[in-house]
């Protein structure tokens, strides 16, 4: 299956809007209420706009399937932060993810030259914490009751990666990418 990450663009706002809205996404959001079309603008304009955020668009086969993005891009300081979903559910458990997340850790390290990455995860969505931690992410902290959702507080696992996490990962993460039939060398760069 074909894999590329495409930058965001306004024609791409009722399908990721429908993401954010759809059960299995927002189940994973800090967010607990449905997104309205003018809170969704807003959000797109940010997304679109502000220097420090870049957002791609997840396809498969040429078709959308997800939304990945960085946050907080901070040069100054050689970090920043991201996220990814699969708003499509018959893309997930394909190994998808750990090809979006080989593509954007080696964006972070190796095209933009940034030190450190990291990210926050329910700890309830243990799949996700236990895959970044697979690529070499340490957890750095658990934030208790951190999100209150679905009339209940919820903790946060914090996770993060320095550039010579990586640098001593890749090798094993390319050779597990291998093992599963995924060429790294065939992924391409997010633009």
């Amino acid at each position: 299956m074909s894999l590329r990450l495409r930058l965001l663009t306004p024609e791409d706002s009722a399908q990721v809007l429908a993401w954010r809205n759809s059960p299995e996404v927002s189940a994973y959001m800090y967010s607990d209420h449905r997104i309205g079309q003018d809170e969704h603008d807003r959000w797109l304009a940010g997304a679109l706009g502000l220097p420090d955020r870049r957002y791609w668009i997840i396809e498969t086969g040429g078709a959308p399937v997800g939304l990945a993005n960085l946050a907080r891009i901070d040069a100054a300081a050689q970090r920043c932060e991201w996220a990814y979903y699969l708003g499509e559910a018959s893309t997930r458990g394909q190994g998808l993810g750990a090809r979006i997340e080989y593509i954007v850790l080696r964006h972070v390290f190796e095209t933009r030259g940034l030190n450190k990455l990291w990210c926050e995860v329910l700890l309830e969505n243990e799949g996700v914490w236990k895959l970044h931690e697979s690529f070499g992410f340490v957890r750095e902290a658990l934030y208790r009751e951190h999100v209150f959702k679905a009339g209940r507080f919820q903790d946060v696992v914090g996770l993060g990666m320095l550039r010579s996490d990586w640098e001593a990962a890749r090798p094993a993460i390319e050779a597990r990418l291998r093992d599963k039939g995924h060429d790294p060398d065939a992924l391409p760069p997010a633009p």
